[in-house]
Parts: structure tokens; C-alpha cells; sequence
């Protein structure tokens, strides 16, 4: 096969079977570029029109353009054929190995997806920039858009290679790399965080600050700001001698962000607990130190897996967050049974984190993972044992104290935690004689309670040693008969006290913050500020809630302000007694129903990958957000989170949110609301999806004749007709697509659907028709232009055009991954491993096999699953493989959950298998052929 090469980060260049190919003429090159840039998307004429001359087209302009394409197709020779009309428009086809832009995307997906070799994707995905990107092309304004957007492409990469090789050791060019990012844009605050964490793992500290120094210089000559707390959160954690770094993902922590003082004996006694007990339970009062414990075995352990639970206020969503902490995206069916088939493949330790909240569940939750997986263990964290059988709880004790006479009281744990948090908070404080005995003093009346220990000691930063002691008697005093435990009664005094010290606004803020429970980014809490009318800059206000330790910073993607789960509880209590409670709930409801909106909106254009991140990053509290709405009674905050999320959650396997619908369909103040018809078609689709035909017809029937709208009747339409496809009513899907077609109120997939049933039912001609006019919607958002091209290769597959059918299905995988569209991946992926199956290429087919076998049985869709190992049954008689064939098709056959079979198959005699053995059987005869 003839290879192409297309380069577009640096000068434009063009080579066909390896020999460079020269592409003369400024507009010519251009259109090279641009059909290039799409990435195997149609590019319109009038676009390229329009790209070619900027000002008015000459009436010779099309006649132009017809005849750069047509010489293109020259320059191109044997592989003139991947340059194709269509639809008004041009396409150039080229696989990810062709296009140097898709490579560097490919190398930065991979590197987020993984840490043993992210390192090397991420300087293979540098070395494709070779200069100035596109510079030629200055004076042709998408072009020019282009380059800015590779750009960023450049420096994403960068950061993340620098980021990665910090946290790897891999440290040669570290500072090259990050010094050279500043260079080319020194306002840049992330550029400015690079060099400064890159000099501080080198070594170089002192340089580090003094980078910091001057751009907080810099910044406030050139514009008048100052940076974002996440800067002064970096300069004291470099000043203290720690190396600040995101970890990826759920896994355990790398290194320990602080030093863990006096915990040596707790620790070795626990790994000991840990290598004999399968349930060991960490239990104390809070602002013991539980987490930074179980967090620290969890390191060591290697590859140990972290499930927080302190966001999660609703039991039922419990085990959508374990998915989350397994990096699991649950399709349908089982969300737990999906972890426990992940969980009990090895041996693994998982943390589960602050449990005393949801004890029922998180007690259920466990006692079935440990009887289903035999090679997990588990150690929880909780105010009190899970009450679990063969639970071994461990308590955990506060600091030990200095001892009367002094004797070595800077080495004692609670003391040297002091100290070591002192002196981030006041650089160089050291104290000795007096003031040791005074800090001594001090957390005695802690009580070596490590939390309120560093909320006493981050005081220094603006107290003198004797006014701490003081003040602290003082609120201590105050404080003293609250509750009947001495060290929590001690730990609430600090916390309060603490508050107390606060501004009068830095307190609002931080009450108002506290019912996030996930947190917020720095714009949502400048948002609250300017809902409140604080007067002072939010930014400030935050960094200083930072500074006295009442709330954390954490740095991924973005910085995150988050509260330890103590100072969060307190911070929902004195929302309570200020009377503000209802208020704060009022601004968490409009900030959840204002996100969603934006994001549904945001979803139907260009920009729905920025929709699924925030969804995503934003769930635990949206979780929270709808919690409260149904709590109170809130119905149009219920309804407008439902409607508008349904199609995000839809395309995104979102289970845990598309079951908000079923709950709101049994409210009995729906029926009166003017968007009934609504809910009850998107109740009606995540019925169908679940393989509930009969509740989704009926469902979506009864919201059809309630329907006053346009928008409830394409809920309901739509809804109808995949009941419709789900009995193969083929004319009836077409009939009703059309139909919710003429009430959509911007592009969606429903016409894709309906091409899709007149292929199935052999109608070629009308399903490409009917694809045409999906693609005659607009311009198309991500997740439904991928779709659109799963569409039309389920059309060429039906066709015999085998060929045409995988380049589709490959341009909707790449498509719908860069939008999130997890569903669109899965069932291209099956119609990808149709075509080179047929096709006779049974290595590539068997590759694709294993990998969609794996990717639906972590997402626990066994619907799917079923359907796919039907297919590998097939197949495998092919190979003369008889005996995993016929014991995959007795299972599927047997399985209450898998579709009907297209044909009988030949069953075995006696029990068919279960799950859990017809995936062993599929992964050994798919290694067996694979390794042979």
C-alpha cells in the first residue's frame, strides 16, 4: 500500500512512499494544509474558498480550487485516490501514522493513559516539532488559527513531559525544556510553575524562588496582578524542601507530599497486619492522621489503588466512585460486579477512605468485593470499625508528647511536626531554650493531634510564639465543654480558633465554599466571592485560607481548593449557625443547573471536549447538587439536570446520571410540570439502554401523549424508536426518527440512527440518503460527527466495501475519543473488528478482539460483551477451533442478559458456564492464536 506523509508542525512537507514530494505555489500548499489539518474530516468548498481568498473569491475561484485539487491528486501519485470529492467538499484520508499532528495527539493520549512510558511518548510527541509551525501561511487566517492551536498542542506536551519527568527522576533537559516554555511567553503563570518545580527537583531551590520573585515582579510591573495562591502553595513547599508534583489519575501517591512524623512503629505494625488480614481498618477521631497513614501503606505497597469517599454524600453513588478510582468507564449492567471482575484478576491493596459517613454501604460494598476477590485486601479508614466479619481494626493514636523534662523535645513526633510546618509557614524559625519549651507546652494542649498541631503551628506566619500560646488557651477555654470527647473537643477549639483568626470575609468565604464537597477551581471561588459582594480581591482571600490551613491546594490540570473532610463539616455547621445554610444550598443548586446548561450547550459545538472535561472533573459535586434538589423538593432544578445532561451522559455511558431520570419519573409532582414529556423520553432511553424495551416503549408512549412541546416530543420520538430498534421494527425507527428529527432543536445523531435501520433492513439507497441528511444538519458537533462516520462505514460494511467501511470506523474512534464519546468507541470498535475479520486479516481481527473483549468487560456491558463473543465464536470455527466456540455460545445462550443469536448455535451438553468462566475461556483461545 502506498504510505503518504503529511507534516504540519514546522514547514509544510509532503513525501509519498518515503521520497519527498514538492508542492509548488502559496495556495496550492495551503490547500494541502488545510485538507491535512482536518485530519480525515470533509473540508467544504466554500470553506477552502473562503480560506484561499480571505477578502472575495474571484469568479474564477471555484474553477481555481478544482484545479489545485486536481494537481494535488498529482503530487500525490499512487495514493491519488486517498484525496476524494464528497459532499460538496474535499477529503484527504491518512492513517494516524501519516499525519505528524495526530502522532503528537496519539503520544500525549497515551502518555496521560500511562506512567512506566509516558516519559518517552511525551519526548517522541516534542521531537515531531521542527520550527516555526505553518509560517508560511500567516496571511490565510484558518491556517494561521491552526498554528496557534498546534502550538498549544506543543506546550501541553511540554508541560506534561516536564511534570512527568520530574515525578519519574528523568531529570536531563528538564530545565532546558521548562526555561525555553518561559522564554517564549513570560506572563505565562504555568510556564512560570514549570521552571520552578523543575530547578527545585534538580536541586536548585535558591534559583527556583528567584524565578518566583521576578515574575511576581514581572506581573505586577506589566499588568498590576498578582499570581494564583497555586504559585505562593509552590514557593513555601520548594522553601520547605518538597517537591510539589499531580499524581495521575487514583493510584497511590509516589512520595509523600510531608514529611509523616511519628508513625514508624504504627506503620511496620500495620504492614504486618496487612500481610496476614484481608479487612484491616484504621480507626481514631478526626485530624488523627487516619489518611496520611493508610496513604503512606498504600505508596509502599506499590500499585495500590485509593477509593476517597469524603465527597460522596450519597450511598448509592458509592460504587460509581469506585469506578472511578479504578478508571473504569461502567457502560451498563453491575457498576460494583464490573470492579469486582477488575479487583479480582490480582492481588491488589485498595485504601477506602473516610467511611464513617456511609458505613451501610461502604460495609455491603466490601464484604462483596472481598468474598469475590480473593486477592484483595483492604485497609479503610473510619471514625469507627466497618462491623464487617474478619474486620481487624487498628486504632490509631495521636502524636507522642515531650515528656517533663525537655530532654531531646525537638526530636519528639508532635514537636518536630510543629517545628516542620512552623518553618514552612515562617522561614527560618528554629527555636530553642524557652521557646521549645513553650512549643513543648503548646501541643500538650494539642494532644498530639496532628491536624490541629499544623493549624497552630501555620499561625506563625502571623503570631509571635507567646500570642499563639495564648490566643490558643484562650479559644481552648472558650470552647472546652462542647462535646464529651477531650481530643475531638480539643481538635473542634483549634479549628475554631483558627476560624476565628480569619478576616471577617475570608470566613464567608470559606463557610460558603464548604459545600462543594469536591472542592472548587479558582473561578467558581472567585464566583462565590462576587456572589457574596466581598469587597477584597478573591484570589488573595483564597490564598490566605490556604496559607492558615483551613483549606488544601491540590495541581493537576488546574488547581483544586479542597477542605480536609473535618474543617469542611465544621465549615457546613457555622454556615447553620450563621443562618446562611439555606442560601450557601441555594448558590450550590444555581452554580450545578448553570454548569450543566452551559455544558449541554457547549456539547453542540466545536468545544464539547471542554463540556466533558468539566462534567467529569465536576461530577462529585454535581452529585452532591442533585442530592440536595431531591432533598428539597426542588423540581425545576431536578428536571433542567436531567433534560439537559441526557444527551452527555447518553453518549458518555454516564450510568450513575442517567439513572437520576428513573428516580424523578416516580415523583408524583412530575405529572403537573410543564416538562414531563421530557423526562419521561430520557427515562424511557436509559431503559432501553439497560435492555428494558418494554418499560422504554411504554415510557416513552406515555410522555408522547403528554408532550406539549417540541422538545418533549423528540425526547419521546427518539426514545420510541430505539424501542423500535430494539425489536428490529426497522420502518418503525426511520418513521419516528424523521419525525423527532423535525422537533430537534440543534444536530443531533437521530437521522444516523434511522440510516443505520435501513441498512440492517437492506436499504442501502435510502440509508444513504438518510446519512446525508445527518451530515446536512451543520456543522456537526465532535461526538456527532464520529457518529456520523461509524454510520456510514456500518453502511459501506453492509455494502462489501470492507475497505471504505474500516477507514470510517477508525476516523469515529479517533473522533469520539477526543470528545469523551465512550459509546461511539465501543461500537465502532466492534464494526472495525467486523470488517477485518470478513476481510481475512484474522491477526488484526484477533488483536481487536482482545481489546474490545477487555474494554466490556471493564466497563461491566455485558449486553455488548455478549454480542462480542458470539462474533469471536465465530471466528474461531473459522480457525477449526471448535471447543472455546461452542463453550462461548452456551454461555451467551444461557445468559439472561445477551441478545438472541442471528442462529442457532450448537450447545454442549450439561451447565453452560458463567461470566467470569467464558472470559477466561475468550482471553486463553485469543492468547493462544495471538502467541502462536
Amino acid at each position: 500500500m502506498t504510505t503518504v506523509r503529511v507534516e504540519l508542525l514546522g514547514p509544510l512537507r509532503l513525501a509519498v512512499d518515503g521520497r519527498p514530494v514538492e508542492v509548488p505555489g502559496p495556495k496550492r500548499r495551503a490547500v494541502l494544509a488545510l485538507l491535512a489539518a482536518a485530519e480525515g474530516r470533509v473540508v467544504h468548498a466554500d470553506g477552502l474558498l473562503d480560506a484561499l481568498w480571505p477578502e472575495e473569491p474571484p469568479e474564477s475561484g471555484r474553477a481555481a480550487l478544482q484545479s489545485h485539487v486536481s494537481r494535488l491528486r498529482g503530487h500525490l501519485g499512487p495514493a491519488g485516490s486517498r484525496l476524494v470529492s464528497t459532499g460538496g467538499g474535499y477529503r484527504l484520508a491518512l492513517e494516524e501514522a501519516e499525519l505528524d499532528v495526530a502522532q503528537a495527539r496519539s503520544l500525549l493520549r497515551q502518555a496521560r493513559e500511562t506512567t512506566a512510558a509516558a516519559v518517552d511518548h511525551l519526548r517522541a510527541a516534542s521531537a515531531l516539532w521542527r520550527g516555526p509551525v505553518l509560517a508560511e501561511f500567516a496571511d490565510f487566517p484558518p491556517l494561521a488559527a491552526t498554528a496557534i492551536a498546534y502550538d498549544q498542542l506543543r506546550r501541553d506536551v511540554i508541560e506534561l513531559l516536564v511534570g512527568c519527568s520530574i515525578r519519574s527522576g528523568r531529570l536531563d533537559d528538564v530545565v532546558d525544556l521548562a526555561t525555553a516554555m518561559l522564554a517564549e511567553d513570560p506572563l505565562r503563570e504555568p510556564a512560570v510553575v514549570l521552571v520552578v518545580r523543575a530547578l527545585a527537583a534538580t536541586g536548585d531551590a535558591a534559583r527556583a524562588l528567584a524565578v518566583a520573585r521576578e515574575y511576581r515582579s514581572r506581573l505586577a510591573d506589566e499588568t498590576g496582578l498578582d499570581p494564583s495562591p497555586a504559585l505562593g502553595e509552590l514557593e513555601r513547599a520548594v522553601a520547605a524542601g518538597e517537591l510539589v508534583a499531580p499524581v495521575p489519575g487514583n493510584a497511590a501517591p509516589a512520595r509523600s507530599a510531608r514529611p509523616l512524623f511519628g508513625r514508624d512503629a504504627q506503620l511496620a505494625a500495620l504492614e504486618r497486619l496487612l500481610g496476614d488480614e484481608r479487612l484491616v481498618t484504621i480507626v481514631g477521631p478526626g485530624g488523627v492522621g487516619k489518611t496520611r497513614v493508610a496513604l503512606e501503606l498504600a505508596r509502599r505497597a506499590g500499585g495500590a489503588r485509593v477509593l476517597p469517599l469524603a465527597p460522596v454524600t450519597d450511598p448509592s453513588a458509592v460504587p460509581h466512585a469506585l469506578a472511578a478510582a479504578l478508571d473504569l468507564q461502567v457502560v451498563t449492567g453491575d457498576v460494583l460486579g464490573a470492579c469486582a471482575a477488575v479487583l479480582g484478576t490480582t492481588r491488589t491493596l485498595l485504601v477506602v477512605d473516610n467511611c464513617e459517613h456511609l458505613l451501610d454501604t461502604v460495609r455491603d460494598t466490601v464484604e462483596r468485593l472481598l468474598g469475590g476477590c480473593p486477592g484483595l485486601t483492604v485497609l479503610a479508614t473510619s471514625r469507627e470499625p466497618l462491623g464487617v466479619p474478619g474486620e481487624t481494626p487498628s486504632r490509631l493514636a495521636p502524636l507522642p508528647l515531650p515528656g517533663p523534662d525537655h530532654a531531646s523535645t525537638a526530636q519528639v513526633p508532635s514537636v518536630a511536626l510543629f517545628l516542620d510546618r512552623a518553618a514552612r509557614s515562617r522561614p527560618g524559625f528554629s527555636p530553642g531554650g524557652e521557646e521549645l519549651k513553650l512549643v513543648a507546652d503548646v501541643v500538650r494542649r494539642l494532644d498530639g493531634m496532628p491536624l490541629a498541631i499544623e493549624l497552630a503551628a501555620g499561625r506563625l506566619a502571623g503570631l509571635a510564639l507567646p500570642d499563639l500560646a495564648a490566643r490558643l488557651d484562650r479559644a481552648l477555654d472558650l470552647l472546652g465543654a462542647r462535646t464529651g470527647d477531650a481530643r475531638h473537643r480539643t481538635l473542634r477549639a483549634t479549628v475554631e480558633w483558627s476560624y476565628d483568626l480569619l478576616p471577617a470575609e475570608e470566613q464567608r468565604l470559606f463557610r460558603h465554599l464548604a459545600v462543594f464537597v469536591d472542592g472548587v477551581d479558582l473561578p467558581t471561588a472567585e464566583a462565590v466571592a462576587a456572589d457574596l459582594g466581598l469587597t477584597g480581591d478573591p484570589a488573595a482571600a483564597l490564598a490566605h485560607l490556604v496559607d492558615a490551613s483551613m483549606v488544601e491546594v491540590s495541581f493537576s490540570d488546574r488547581p483544586r481548593y479542597r477542605m480536609l473532610e473535618t474543617l469542611r463539616a465544621f465549615g457546613v455547621d457555622r454556615l447553620a449557625a450563621a443562618g446562611e445554610a439555606a442560601a450557601a444550598d441555594d448558590r450550590l443548586l444555581r452554580w450545578a443547573v448553570e454548569l450543566i446548561t452551559w455544558a449541554d450547550a457547549t456539547a453542540a459545538t466545536d468545544r464539547e471536549p471542554d463540556a466533558d472535561a468539566a462534567l467529569r472533573r465536576e461530577l462529585p459535586n454535581l452529585r452532591a447538587a442533585w442530592r440536595l434538589a431531591r432533598r428539597r423538593a426542588a423540581l425545576d432544578d431536578a428536571v433542567t439536570m436531567v433534560v439537559a445532561l441526557h444527551e452527555l451522559s447518553v453518549w458518555r455511558d454516564l450510568v450513575e446520571v442517567r439513572g437520576w431520570a428513573d428516580e424523578l419519573v416516580d415523583d408524583p409532582a412530575l405529572v403537573a410540570h410543564p416538562c414531563v414529556a421530557a423526562v419521561l423520553g430520557t427515562a424511557a432511553r436509559g431503559a432501553y439502554i439497560r435492555g428494558d424495551h418494554a418499560r422504554a416503549e411504554r415510557l416513552a408512549r406515555d410522555g408522547l401523549a403528554r408532550a406539549a412541546d417540541a422538545q418533549g416530543r423528540w425526547f419521546c420520538l427518539d426514545a420510541l424508536a430505539n424501542a423500535a430498534l430494539s425489536r428490529g421494527a426497522f420502518a418503525e425507527v426511520i418513521e419516528h426518527k424523521r419525525a423527532a428529527a423535525e422537533h430537534a432543536a440543534r444536530p443531533d445523531g437521530g437521522l444516523g440512527v434511522a440510516a443505520l435501520a435501513a441498512a440492517y433492513a437492506g436499504d442501502l439507497a435510502q440509508a444513504r440518503e438518510l446519512h446525508a441528511a445527518l451530515v446536512a444538519q451543520g456543522p456537526l458537533p465532535p461526538t456527532v460527527h464520529a457518529f456520523g462516520d461509524y454510520v456510514a462505514g456500518e453502511i459501506e460494511n453492509a455494502a462489501g466495501r470492507a475497505e471504505h467501511a474500516e477507514v470510517h470506523y477508525l476516523d469515529a474512534i479517533a473522533g469520539a475519543r477526543a470528545s469523551g464519546a465512550t459509546f461511539v468507541v465501543g461500537i465502532a470498535s466492534v464494526g472495525l473488528v467486523t470488517v477485518r475479520a470478513a476481510a481475512g486479516r484474522t491477526a488484526d481481527a484477533l488483536r481487536g478482539y482482545r481489546g474490545i473483549v477487555e474494554y466490556f468487560a471493564q466497563a461491566g456491558n455485558w449486553t455488548q460483551l455478549w454480542v462480542t463473543l458470539r462474533n469471536l465464536a465465530a471466528l474461531l470455527r473459522e480457525l477449526g477451533d471448535e471447543e472455546p466456540a461452542v463453550l462461548l455460545d452456551a454461555a451467551a445462550d444461557q445468559a439472561p442478559d445477551a441478545p438472541p443469536a442471528a442462529r442457532p448455535s450448537r450447545l454442549v451438553s450439561g451447565p453452560a458456564i458463567g461470566r467470569r468462566e467464558a472470559l477466561e475461556v475468550a482471553r486463553a483461545a485469543l492468547h493462544r492464536h495471538l502467541e502462536a
